[in-house]
């Protein structure tokens, strides 16, 4: 036996193993349940990861709602690509600008409130499979809207739907609640290299 036949051969045997870990490892995960997904952290893509994911359920056949937080009703990529798949989604941006932008806290709170009533309206919804609550972490943070009864609701929804909480600085309890929280690590951003936000990549 030549050494690389002798390496394939460990390989084989190795990844076999690995294999048969791995197929163990999956066959005991038999629950299935609508998911509360927390993308958190200081780094870019945290809506980018929620549009995914609703590329990937639209792909399955699920009718999908959006309720954008905090930010203003400026035409954006995604967006204007996911209106092709009609009233398979359902789209709502009820903010009025970033909370540097508008200054006022008071039509902030408001604003936040119309976007959570119309979150509590999709997940009441029994055709929405999947619902994005694009930057509410923003307005937890700032107090916009009280955690308690956001956690409560979210934990009482429907047993098959799922949520997906962007925005950074999540609180404590959004990340008890989760199922599943990610958060972006800033490694390196164009901004700081003087790039302005650009079409196609940042909206």
């Amino acid at each position: 036996m030549t050494a690389e036949t002798d390496d394939d051969a460990r390989h084989k045997a190795k990844m076999a193993n690995r294999k048969a870990v791995q197929d163990a490892e999956v066959a005991k995960k038999t629950a299935e349940k609508g998911l509360l997904i927390v993308h958190t952290g200081k780094g870019k893509g945290k809506s980018t990861a929620a549009w995914g994911l609703l590329l990937r359920a639209l792909g399955r056949g699920f009718k999908c709602g959006v309720v954008q937080f905090g930010k203003g009703a400026w035409q954006t990529g995604e967006r204007a690509a996911l209106e092709r798949f009609g009233d398979q989604v359902e789209w709502h941006t009820l903010g009025e600008g970033f909370t540097w932008e508008t200054q006022d806290r008071a039509r902030d709170v408001a604003a936040a409130e119309r976007a959570w009533a119309k979150a509590r309206d999709l997940m009441a919804n029994p055709a929405i499979r999947l619902v994005v609550l694009d930057e509410l972490n923003i307005a937890l943070r700032y107090d916009h809207l009280p955690i308690a009864d956001v956690v409560a609701a979210l934990k009482a929804r429907r047993a098959d739907q799922h949520v997906v909480v962007t925005g950074r600085n999540a609180k404590p309890e959004m990340i008890e609640a989760a199922d599943l929280v990610t958060e972006m690590t800033l490694v390196k951003h164009h901004f700081a290299a003087g790039v302005k936000a650009q079409e196609g990549i940042e909206f």
